[in-house]
This record gives structure tokens, C-alpha cells and sequence, in this order.
């Protein structure tokens, strides 16, 4: 390894250490609270995970996990089962196809780190309960019941978004805990569905296909969270960036592979993506550059870049080092103290929901915290 790498990797530590210290004050906050913190609403408050259920409930205590395994400082791993066990009773959810997020994010890498046998067993069991959305004539896990809530008023029978892509890691990983293949046969047909409809011909992705549930044909290609239909959301061309990269980890297929290359020159590529590669919410959005950066996909981004760049001859480590370092700048990264002790500002939630628009995400300082992690193995 040259000296630019050896000179980056000094940074990436003192980037860590900074984001302990940041997250440490809101580890406090949410201690006094005793709620899993998500961001931080309109009147500047910290907005808590709902207690029903939320798909973001996993990362806080995935990033004191990570930080954990960064510090090896048990203040982390108390705060990590602390908070996980707030929605451990969310395992037998069959509602929801978000449960690869959250219990992957915290019971997975609890378990990783401690080997705690209860952990496994509720991986077990989300995985278990992800897996009844599965229908094998569609080929998918059905993203979002549509009986209710905004949902039901798009005319959807079986949607499936991008993002799902990343609950296929628990699957995945549940089939290698307990040696039985039905998790991973269903991760891997959900993965070459997507793979076979998600997709345009510029790599670019769709954020819903709707099917019959069926006949398994398509109904329509639509978006949810994005600017249009046909326009790229930039936190779905990251979901399936990592979720694809994952996919190749467990499996070995180069199909897979390919795919996560393809998503990686598109997002790399695009023209119009500012040059410090923080991407705009959606690369089609109709003011830029007067358009909000999102954070979250960048931090996506990069960790599922560092992985990739594990399995290909070409490098990414230019785009790495940028993004790493655009990210960990005054800019993007908080002053101790200040954004509510999240570490990361200018994320974007759903802009078409008007709902967490330019505002620090859990999930943008997870992402980022495992990122700087993968960073220090290299």
C-alpha cells in the first residue's frame, strides 16, 4: 500500500473518534429519554423512533455496535442491548418488510461481535417473519401491504422497491447460522427478480415495480420517494449498489457482481453529480443545483464502494477517499454538540412526502460509521 492510503487511514481513525465523541451526547439524550433517536424534526427537537414500529429503529444501536467494536469501550455494547431490546418484540412482525434493516443493523452485528446465542434466535425469527412476504410466483418479498395509508391510494397490488434489496443480508446470513437454504433460496430469487426488472438500460434504477401477485407480471415501474417515475432517486441507486454487492458476498455470482459494477459507474459517472460526490435527492431533480444534497446516499454509497472494491480489479479508491473525506468535512460533519449530537447534517428523508428534508438520519451516521470502520481493515 502507498503512502496516500497509509496517510488516509490516520484520517479515517481520527474521523471515528470524532464520531464517538459526537454520538456519545446522544447516547446521553437518548439514555435520560430511554427511545432510539432517528433525527431531528422542524422545531429542532429530536424526533424518536415510533414504539409500533419504524424502519429506522435498528441503526442507533448498530452505530453504538460499531462503536463498540471501534473502542471496545462497554459503555457501547450496554447502550447497543439497551436499545435493540426496545423493539425485540418487532421480530415477529409479518407486516413489514423492513426487518432485515433493523434486526441485521443490531441483533446482526451483536451477534457478530459477542456470538450471544439469544441474538441468533431473533434473527431467526425476523428472518422467519421477512420470509412469509415472500411469494414465490412474483419471485419477491412484497415491500408494502396496501390496504392502508398512502400506499393503498397508488393502485398497487404487490410492490416491490429497491430498497429491499438491502433485507436480503439477513436472510443470507440467517441461512449460513442455521444451515438451512430456504432463506437464501428466497434471497436469491427476490435478487434476480429485481435484477431482471428493476433496471434501466443506463443501470439506472426504478423505485417500485408493482406486480400481480398472481401471474407475477408487471404492473407498472413507478416511484415513491423520487422526483418522477423515470427519474433516479439517489438513495435507491445505493440500495442497490450495497444490496447487490451483498448479494455477490454470499453467492459468488458474478451476475451480481456485474450488477453492482454497473450501479457503481452510473452513480460515479453521472454528470451531474456535484463534484465533492454528494449527490443531489434525486439526479433528475427538476432546480438543481438549488436542490438538497442527500447524505445518506452518499454514506451508502461509500461503504457498499469499500466492500466492492474487495471483488474487482478496478480501484475505487479515488472515489472512496473523496467521498470519505467530503463527508467528514465542516460541511457535511457537525461540530461536537451541535445538529442534536448526530453526526452528519444534510440528508434527505422523502421530499415527495415532504418529510425529513435536509435534516441528520440515523441511518446516514450508521452507514458512515461502518464505512470509516471497513476503511480501517483495509
Amino acid at each position: 500500500m502507498n503512502s496516500t492510503p497509509n496517510k488516509e487511514k490516520v484520517f479515517q481513525k481520527q474521523y471515528l473518534e470524532s464520531a464517538a465523541e459526537q454520538l456519545s451526547g446522544l447516547l446521553k439524550i437518548a439514555e435520560k429519554e430511554n427511545r432510539n433517536p432517528r433525527t431531528v424534526q422542524k422545531n429542532g427537537e429530536i424526533h424518536w423512533t415510533k414504539k409500533s414500529f419504524d424502519w429506522t429503529e435498528g441503526f442507533f444501536p448498530g452505530s453504538c455496535w460499531y462503536l463498540y467494536e471501534f473502542t471496545n469501550d462497554a459503555k457501547w455494547k450496554n447502550a447497543a442491548e439497551k436499545f435493540q431490546t426496545q423493539f425485540e418484540d418487532h421480530k415477529n412482525l409479518t407486516t413489514n418488510h423492513d426487518l432485515g434493516f433493523v434486526f441485521n443493523s443490531s441483533y446482526g452485528n451483536g451477534y457478530r461481535l459477542t456470538k450471544d446465542e439469544t441474538f441468533k434466535q431473533v434473527m431467526i425469527t425476523a428472518a422467519d417473519s421477512l420470509l412469509s412476504r415472500f411469494n414465490p410466483v412474483v419471485g419477491c418479498i412484497k415491500s408494502w401491504d396496501t390496504e392502508k395509508g398512502w400506499q393503498s391510494k397508488r393502485n398497487w397490488k404487490f410492490p416491490v422497491i429497491i430498497d429491499n434489496m438491502m433485507n436480503l443480508e439477513l436472510l443470507f446470513e440467517v441461512s449460513e447460522l442455521t444451515g438451512n437454504p430456504k432463506y437464501k433460496n428466497a434471497a436469491i430469487t427476490h435478487a434476480n427478480t429485481t435484477l431482471k426488472n428493476h433496471f434501466r438500460d443506463d443501470n439506472s434504477s426504478y423505485h417500485v415495480i408493482d406486480y400481480d401477485p398472481e401471474t407475477g407480471t408487471v404492473r407498472s415501474k413507478q416511484t415513491a420517494q423520487g422526483f418522477a417515475d423515470e427519474s433516479s432517486w439517489a438513495r435507491g441507486q445505493a440500495w442497490g449498489l450495497y444490496g447487490f454487492t451483498v448479494c455477490y458476498r454470499y453467492t459468488q455470482d458474478t451476475s451480481y457482481l456485474n450488477q453492482a459494477k454497473k450501479i457503481a459507474n452510473y452513480i460515479l459517472n453521472y454528470p451531474g453529480t456535484p463534484k465533492d460526490g454528494i449527490p443531489y435527492w434525486d439526479y433528475n431533480a427538476p432546480n438543481i443545483p438549488n436542490e438538497p444534497r442527500d447524505v445518506s446516499a452518499a454514506t451508502v454509497t461509500v461503504s457498499a464502494l469499500l466492500e466492492l472494491d474487495k471483488y474487482t480489479q478496478e480501484s475505487y479508491r479515488l472515489n472512496i477517499d473523496k467521498i470519505i473525506n467530503t463527508l467528514s468535512s465542516e460541511k457535511y460533519t457537525a461540530k461536537l454538540g451541535e445538529n442534536n449530537n448526530f453526526i452528519l447534517k444534510h440528508s434527505v428523508g422523502s421530499i415527495p412526502h415532504n418529510n425529513e428534508i435536509d435534516v441528520p438520519l440515523n441511518y446516514a451516521d450508521y452507514y458512515y460509521i461502518e464505512a470509516l470502520l471497513r476503511y480501517e481493515s483495509l
